[in-house]
This record gives C-alpha cells, structure tokens and sequence, in this order.
C-alpha cells in the first residue's frame, strides 16, 4: 500500500496557510498580500522557486528567489502535522499485515523534513522521494523503489492512494496497483479511472481494511 505525502497523509494547504501569515508579517506586506499569495498559490505553478521568483519581484523583495525558496523548504517541516487519526489508521493498516510506503515529489530537504518530523518514517515501512531518487510521479519507477523497499513487487499488486490525478492516479494505474483518489476538489468534472473516490485518507483506509 503506497500514500501520497502531502495534502494526503498531511495536510499541506493547512501548513500554506500558516506559512503566508508568518511571512506576511515577517515582511511587514500587509492584509491585501494574504490574498494575493493564495491566489497565486491556486494559480498551480509547477515549481515553488518559479512562485518565488514571482513573490520576490511583486514585493521587490531584497532576498533572492533561491533564498525564500530555501527558507520555504526549511520552515515547511515545522508547519505540517499529519492528525492523530491517520496516524492511527496506519498503525492500524500494520497490524493488519500491510506493507507501507510514501511515494512523493518534491525536494528531499523539504519532503524528508516532513516525513521525519510528524513520525512518518517510523508509521511507515519504507520511503521513496523524486529529490533523492532523480525521478518523480508519474513515472513508474519511484513506484518500484517505494515497493522493492517494502519487500514487495509491483507485480504482486497493491494499492496506491493519493490527492493527484496524474501522478497518483495515473502513475499507480501504470505501476500496475489499484488507486484510491482523495477528491480534494481541485479537479472540478474531470474524468478519471480510480477505483474508489473519497474526500479523506481515513476513509481511504478504512477501504483498504475490507480488502484486506
């Protein structure tokens, strides 16, 4: 059984939040720019150094992309926090006899911060992160590393659980497992191929409870 890490295990919109009000007042920018953030925030650029690039320039900002981009990166672990009940439900899944990854994109510093610092990495039996593999959802290849480090195979099937259409979705489709999809809203009316849809990862395991 492999998660998704943010906005699925963790609830990084909630973190985002937190962070746009330190830094709205650590740079004295103001009410209107809370707004302005979230909105360029919903915008979905690919990269957070690219929203930087652009944070830096709307406030003219002395700091350079690549240093708000950092101090992103080190300040998000601290900020993110998985509930009490999904970390239940994990350990809940292990007793059960599943084995468990996390399979996610993003930088390791920032991923690996997050995985550490909420007690995933012991909720879980293995981890595989596109920042310190060299590849990222949806190719099907973190998928083998998460598994492999498991003790399992793709080709023994499983399940992957995730809040993204085309990495979590798509890329388990391809990696052969089945998918659950945490419909979080963000993907109004488009179609899909998950075998179940839920608005929550507690509900997520309690299917996989009965499948197992």
């Amino acid at each position: 059984m492999l998660f998704d890490l943010d906005n699925t295990l963790v609830n990084l919109d909630e973190a985002f939040r937190e962070w746009v009000a330190e830094f709205v007042e650590e740079h004295g920018l103001g009410s209107e720019a809370v707004d302005w953030l979230f909105a360029l925030d919903r915008e979905g650029y690919p990269h957070r150094e690219v929203f930087f690039g652009v944070v830096r320039e709307h406030f003219t900002l002395s700091e350079s992309a690549e240093e708000l981009w950092g101090r992103y990166r080190r300040r998000m672990p601290y900020l993110v926090r998985c509930r009490p009940e999904v970390m239940d439900g994990l350990l809940r899944l292990r007793a059960a006899g599943w084995k468990m990854g996390i399979v996610t994109n993003g930088t390791a510093d920032n991923q690996l911060g997050k995985i550490q610092r909420t007690g995933l990495a012991e909720a879980v039996d293995a981890y595989a992160l596109s920042g310190l593999e060299g590849i990222r959802k949806p190719d099907v290849g973190l998928f083998e590393i998460a598994a492999r480090r498991c003790g399992m195979s793709l080709g023994a099937g499983g399940w992957m659980v995730g809040d993204h259409l085309v990495a979590d979705i798509g890329g388990g489709r391809a990696a052969g497992l089945r998918t659950v999809w945490i419909d979080r809203g963000t993907w109004p009316r488009q179609e899909h191929e998950a075998d179940h849809v839920v608005t929550d990862v507690l509900q997520a395991m309690e299917i996989l409870h009965g499948e197992r």
